[in-house]
């Protein structure tokens, strides 16, 4: 395997433990300066070019692309895409882990645990919004901060209004969060690879610092998650379209929450303190999918007329609860269950034995067409008015 890896910051630590890795395991590995490439683009041949040259084949590459240069980062990375390179992160999951309202949107819509937030542009919204995610302290943060940087806590509500005030002032978009006391100065990072966690740790805060990121400070030791922690880190890092990500998390009364799912997760802290060769698992991961990639199924399974890939919602009151997904009788609609989504567990391929319960979402292949009499007849009427109201306006 040839991998390249995508970084600024070839001294970095993280950057010297992949290439490391990756030499241990025989493997040719260079590291590639991000912002050196030259993207190409003509009918039916995407190309890059790396220091005015054309670049030379590659396997695979890992992404490391900093914020500051996120646009022409993830624009490199699609073009590998383009170019049938695998990339451990893709465009469209750094993109989303990027921007801190866009994760927790896709968060909240699949059910995932994440401190209650808001979002708001109007002043005369600021007071509702903080009443709204359970009053003072909030925490406020900056959409696009990394590392701890740009996020504050307010422990009044006139304090909240003031930084709301100032941010916006000088053209920042800030999130106003739900202050999670129990879990105050200290949170966890799991290190996903794939469809596990190959390292955790917690960092707590040090002193009067309520921000437990290492680079402010905070003390890290090495934890064994539970099973429910295990299971939301992962969904999480795949919902985003992460496959190598550090998903924080906090401790909260009511199970896991999501603070951020970073798509470049530094090294230096978790391997230092678990003590685990977590840069060999990632290039391990990355040699396997060169050698045996995945398929995307909901790129590969619609090529058919009138088949795809949907999911189907299973509400409360539903008659396929309590039944087992052999006596839904869905296989006799031409409908196949894939994987059976129930809170933060993923199932794939589920027994047709297995009992469903009010909550739970299947993911299936089939006729789309059954799968649309699938959704309630409420949720169908609530949609109608909507779409009426769409085609009525579009005149303008």
């Amino acid at each position: 395997m040839k991998l390249g890896i995508l970084s600024c910051g070839p001294r970095s630590y993280s950057t010297r433990r992949f290439r490391e890795a990756a030499v241990q395991r025989g493997y040719q590995v260079k590291v590639l300066n991000t912002l050196k490439f030259a993207i190409d683009l003509q009918r039916g041949v995407p190309d890059l070019y790396y220091r005015q040259k054309p670049l030379s084949d590659y396997d695979a590459v890992l992404p490391r692309i900093g914020a500051s240069i996120t646009y022409y980062g993830t624009a490199v990375v699609r073009q590998f895409q383009e170019m049938d390179i695998f990339c451990a992160n893709t465009a469209h999951g750094i993109l989303n882990s990027r921007d801190k309202l866009r994760s927790l949107q896709i968060l909240s819509r699949h059910h995932i645990g994440i401190p209650r937030t808001t979002f708001v542009r109007d002043k005369k919204d600021v007071l509702p919004a903080i009443e709204r995610v359970g009053g003072a302290p909030v925490i406020i943060k900056l959409i696009e901060g990394t590392q701890g940087i740009g996020v504050l806590l307010a422990e009044s509500v006139k304090a909240a209004e003031s930084i709301v005030e100032l941010l916006q002032s000088q053209r920042q978009n800030v999130l106003i969060q739900k202050f999670v006391a129990e879990s105050k100065g200290r949170d966890i990072r799991a290190f996903v690879v794939g469809d596990r966690v190959v390292a955790a740790m917690r960092r707590v805060a040090q002193g009067q610092e309520f921000r437990s990121n290492v680079h402010r400070g905070g003390v890290a030791e090495a934890v064994e998650l539970s099973d429910t922690f295990r299971e939301t880190a992962v969904r999480a890092a795949q919902i985003m379209g992460l496959r190598v990500a550090g998903v924080d998390m906090l401790e909260s009364d009511s199970g896991p929450q999501i603070m951020e799912v970073n798509s470049s997760p530094g090294l230096e802290g978790i391997e230092q303190c678990t003590g685990l060769d977590i840069a060999g698992a990632v290039v391990e991961y990355i040699a396997a999918q060169v050698d045996f990639p995945e398929i995307d199924i909901r790129q590969r399974l619609t090529v058919s007329k009138g088949y795809g890939v949907s999911e189907i919602y299973i509400p409360e009151g539903s008659d396929f609860v309590g039944l087992t997904i052999t006596e839904t009788r869905l296989s006799e609609q031409d409908l196949n269950v894939l994987t059976l989504y129930r809170g933060a567990k993923v199932i794939p391929n589920p027994r047709a034995d297995r009992l469903l319960e009010a909550g739970d979402k299947l993911l299936c292949y089939g006729k789309l067409e059954s799968m649309r009499r699938m959704v309630p007849e409420k949720t169908r009427r609530r949609r109608q008015p909507r779409l009426r109201k769409l085609a009525a306006g579009a005149g303008g």
